[in-house]
C-alpha cells in the first residue's frame, strides 16, 4: 500500500493521481498519539520548569503590567488564517470520509482567503514587525542542547529564558510555513482546472505528470496540516500555555508571566506611555 495513487494517462503512461486517502487517518492518529504521550510525560515525568530569574527591581519597574505581544493586525491575520485553514481542511477531507456536498467552490474561495492572508503577513512581518524574532538564533540552539542534556540526566547549565518566541514556536513556524506555502502555491495553479470568476479554465497548462505531482504535493501538505493544526490547538488549550493563547485574543500577557518565561534582554519591552496607550483598549478585558 503506497502513499500515492496512480492512474493511466491518455497516452497510456502511468502518472501520479493524488495521495492515498488513508493518510488522513494516519495524520490524525499520529497527532492524537503525540498529544497523549506529551500529556502523560508532562503530568508524570517532566520536572518543573525553572528558569534563573534575577531581575533587579528597576528592571521589573520598567516593564508594563500588561506586556503587548501581538498587535491587532497580527491577531486578525492569525484568526483569518485559522478560519481559512479549517475551511480548507473540512472542504477537502470531509468528502473523502463519506460526507458528500458541493465542496469545490467553498474550497477555492477559502484558498484565496488563505493566500491573501499570507501575502498580508509577509508584508506586515517584513516591514512592520521584528522580522527575525521568529527565526532560531544561536541562543536557541545552545539552550536546546542544554535541555536535551538535562533530559538525559547529564550535567548542563540551566536553560536561559526565552526571547519573544521559544524555539518550539520557531520550529513550528518553519514547518507550517513550508506546508502552507506548498498548499497555497499548488492550489493557485490547480484553480486552472476548475471554473472560477478569476481565471479561465485551462487543464492543459501542464502535462499529466506535472499535474499529478502537483496534486500529490498538495495532498501531502494538506494531510500534514491535519496533524499540525491538531497539535497546535492542543498546545493552545494546555493550562501552562494559556497566557500565550490569550495574548492572541487580547494582545497582551501579564508582566509576571513575561518575567518568568522571557528574557528582558532578548525581548525588550518598556513601560512607556505609548505602550500604555496601545493597551488601553485591553484594560476592560
Amino acid at each position: 500500500m503506497g502513499i500515492v495513487t496512480w492512474a493511466i494517462g491518455p497516452w497510456g503512461t502511468r502518472v501520479p493521481e493524488h495521495v492515498a486517502w488513508y493518510l488522513i487517518w494516519v495524520a490524525a492518529i499520529a497527532a492524537l498519539l503525540f498529544m497523549m504521550v506529551h500529556a502523560i510525560y508532562v503530568a508524570m515525568f517532566a520536572a518543573p520548569k525553572k528558569f534563573e530569574v534575577a531581575d533587579k527591581p528597576e528592571v521589573k519597574a520598567a516593564i508594563p503590567e500588561k506586556v503587548q505581544r501581538h498587535s491587532l493586525a497580527a491577531r486578525m491575520f492569525h484568526w483569518v488564517m485559522a478560519a481559512s485553514m479549517f475551511a480548507l481542511l473540512f472542504t477537502a477531507f470531509l468528502p473523502k470520509v463519506g460526507i458528500k456536498f458541493n465542496w469545490v467552490t467553498y474550497h477555492w474561495i477559502a484558498g484565496l482567503v488563505l493566500t491573501a492572508s499570507i501575502l498580508f503577513h509577509i508584508i506586515h512581518a517584513s516591514f512592520f514587525m521584528d522580522f527575525w524574532s521568529i527565526w532560531p538564533d544561536k541562543t536557541d540552539i545552545r539552550d536546546a542542547m542544554r535541555r536535551l542534556l538535562r533530559f538525559a540526566g547529564k550535567e548542563a547549565p540551566p536553560p536561559a529564558r526565552f526571547a519573544k518566541y521559544p524555539l518550539e514556536n520557531k520550529g513550528y513556524h518553519l514547518v507550517i510555513l513550508a506546508a502552507g506555502l506548498s498548499v497555497t502555491i499548488t492550489g493557485l495553479f490547480m484553480m486552472k482546472r476548475v471554473p472560477s470568476i478569476f481565471t479561465p479554465r485551462n487543464p492543459y497548462l501542464f502535462s499529466d505528470l506535472t499535474w499529478g505531482m502537483m496534486y500529490v504535493l498538495h495532498g501531502l501538505a494538506g494531510v500534514g496540516l491535519i496533524a499540525l493544526i491538531m497539535v497546535h490547538v492542543y498546545m493552545g488549550v494546555r493550562p501552562e500555555k494559556w497566557q500565550i493563547t490569550r495574548s492572541m485574543i487580547f494582545g497582551w500577557m501579564h508582566r509576571d508571566f513575561y518575567l518568568e518565561e522571557h528574557d528582558p534582554e532578548r525581548w525588550v519591552v518598556t513601560n512607556t506611555s505609548e505602550k500604555k496607550r496601545g493597551l488601553a483598549a485591553s484594560d476592560a478585558d
